[in-house]
């Protein structure tokens, strides 16, 4: 059983209104540290002899602005907070944990040797101080830009396309060559094998980077941190009126035919993840939102008594992921979920 299987949760109201930076969360010890070993071996593998990023347990995944040290989310340190943030959010797989580790490596890489304020590297990249913007419209399947974390992330800004460029770069086995020949992210990619070939056997000038918030200074509680990561269109999507395209999609009478029909909300509840995962990747849309709105789907599955026919269950999958997809890019495209 792998440090990230399922745990039940059990927290006592005492502990979900305990202070975070009371909980004694460490790196040390915790099933993190195995990660931040795997990734130091990876790097030492591709030929970067003292470039070592430390990490940092604090509330989200990144690296403060050009500071080489990476922040992971503190719920990862402990089975049971792990578990909540799965209940909440989807918690990240031992896969994802490397991924987003690998991403973070390349914004580390970048501030320790200061590649960003070199002329070849804005040439391939672009300007390091473009405006950062939250919401950004992708352009789906662009060959310009590499594909690793979901929803085109690397379109983001010039500085999210260095690193992930640098995580397809870093993972093992990536066939990153092949895999992006006749791609223009072949170029930035070539890049990234060049500048380490020539950096590999050098001390980065900033080895050691500053954190931002650590978790022995987070003052929130897990109740207020999860409170605070509630989409903001919440409301928004609890105002959607979808009720007739739901019931073309399933039966309207889950009670009849029970040996072949079984209540949709089951179904999707099964099947949420998934769905969740498709959808973030192919569109783009942040993730805490696209979660909202296949809940929402869900629920409103359940009240209005839908069911679905067990043998068509591949089906409906398809036919809701691809309803979603179509509410998730209605809301990149236009701001709203559905037109007026």
């Amino acid at each position: 059983m792998n440090s990230f299987e399922r745990t039940p949760v059990v927290l006592s109201d005492e502990l979900l209104r305990k202070p975070i930076k009371d909980l004694g969360l460490r790196l040390e010890g915790s099933p993190l540290e195995k990660f931040v070993v795997q990734l130091h071996e990876e790097l030492a593998r591709k030929g970067l002899k003292f470039f070592r990023p430390a990490c940092y347990l604090t509330d989200e995944w990144g690296c403060p602005d050009q500071e080489p040290i990476i922040g992971i989310p503190f719920y990862l340190a402990d089975p049971k907070l792990a578990a909540l943030e799965r209940e909440m959010n989807d918690l990240e797989d031992e896969r994802e944990i490397m991924m987003y580790l690998r991403h973070e490596a390349g914004h580390a890489f970048n501030y320790a040797y200061a590649l960003y304020k070199t002329d070849e590297w804005k040439t391939l990249f672009g300007p390091f101080r473009r405006p950062y913007r939250d919401h950004y419209r992708p352009v789906p399947f662009s060959r310009r830009f590499v594909r690793h974390i979901a929803g085109w992330y690397a379109q983001k800004h010039p500085d999210e396309d260095f690193a992930e460029t640098f995580a397809v770069w870093l993972t093992p086995r990536s066939g990153w060559r092949k895999r992006y020949k006749g791609w223009g992210a072949l170029h930035k990619l070539r890049y990234v094998d060049r500048i380490v070939r020539r950096l590999g056997e050098q001390p980065p000038p900033r080895a050691i980077g500053a954190p931002d918030i650590t978790v022995e200074q987070m003052e929130q509680t897990i109740e207020e941190f999860y409170r605070s990561t509630t989409p903001d269109e919440a409301q928004t999507i609890a105002e959607l009126a979808l009720d007739t395209d739901l019931a073309d999609i399933f039966l309207r009478r889950v009670s009849r035919r029970r040996a072949t029909v079984r209540p949709a909300a089951e179904m999707l509840a099964e099947h949420r993840k998934e769905i969740v995962d498709k959808v973030t990747y192919w569109t783009g849309v942040r993730r805490p939102l696209v979660k909202s709105l296949v809940e929402w789907i869900e629920r409103r599955v359940a009240e209005l008594k839908l069911g679905a026919l067990k043998d068509r269950e591949a089906a409906y999958v398809v036919e809701i992921t691809a309803y979603t997809t179509t509410l998730a890019m209605n809301y990149l495209t236009r701001g709203k979920f559905t037109q007026s």
